[in-house]
């Protein structure tokens, strides 16, 4: 009754009846967890209420028939990536407008007006890598934390692994010591050392879902950025700003 007693019956049981090393790689596993979890809720959080925000202004935008009453929208506009984009381009062209403006009333001080400046191809281009270079870096600060998600879905394998073989050697070395080789004694100690596996794929699967579905979603987002800064520059274009 009592050797009955001793061996453990349930997965609960082996955790807590588990040697040091397997209890602190399980440890270890658990706030690989929980973080994980915390990174997925915090940036699928983020993630949507930014997307929601942009989509709102994009429809916004899409009905706004001329310049000035698009760049009236960005301005009560809630902040958020789509009117940052949008106010960094009209800034961009205003700023350049003047400084050509100038340069061709120097070009042409016979003239008595010299008519209005706009952009010219080097300037335009600069405004689109300035438009990328916004986009880039709205995109970096979403997914900033992606790579910890990435990192414990691929490192949390491994340490489960670890403790699997750690806890084997020392079943091993116990049965060696107390000179017992049938399945009763062997299995209780090949079962814990299990468990970390167990406990590491169930890290690690989670984390890597959570980080392809979110990855994801934001690569969509910078897709949206990237298509309205294009409708900002087409806009720019058909009201003869550049």
């Amino acid at each position: 009754m009592q050797a009955r007693a001793a061996v453990p019956g349930t997965p609960l049981e082996l955790v807590l009846n588990a040697s040091t090393t397997t209890q602190v790689v399980l440890v270890i596993l658990a706030c690989l967890s929980l973080l994980s979890w915390g990174i997925m809720l915090a940036v699928g959080w983020q993630v949507g209420r930014t997307a929601r925000a942009a989509d709102a202004f994009a429809r916004e935008f899409e009905h706004a028939a001329r310049l000035e009453q698009a760049n009236a929208m960005a301005r009560q506009a809630k902040p958020g990536a789509l009117p940052r984009l949008f106010m960094r381009a009209i800034r961009f062209v205003s700023d350049a407008r003047v400084v050509n403006q100038q340069a061709l009333e120097r070009d042409t001080l016979d003239a008595p007006t010299p008519p209005p400046a706009t952009l010219s191809g080097s300037q335009i281009e600069t405004l689109h890598l300035l438009l990328d270079t916004d986009a880039s870096t709205e995109r970096d600060r979403l997914g900033r934390f992606l790579p910890w998600l990435a990192t414990i879905g691929s490192v949390s394998p491994l340490i489960g692994l670890l403790g699997t073989v750690l806890g084997v050697i020392e079943a091993f070395l116990g049965i060696a010591s107390k000179g017992s080789g049938n399945l009763a004694a062997v299995a209780p100690g090949v079962g814990e050392a299990l468990i970390a596996t167990a406990a590491a794929l169930a890290v690690a699967i989670p984390a890597t879902f959570g980080y392809n579905i979110l990855a994801a979603r934001v690569n969509r987002f910078d897709a949206r950025m990237e298509a309205f800064s294009t409708a900002v520059i087409a806009l720019l274009v058909r009201e003869g700003r550049i």
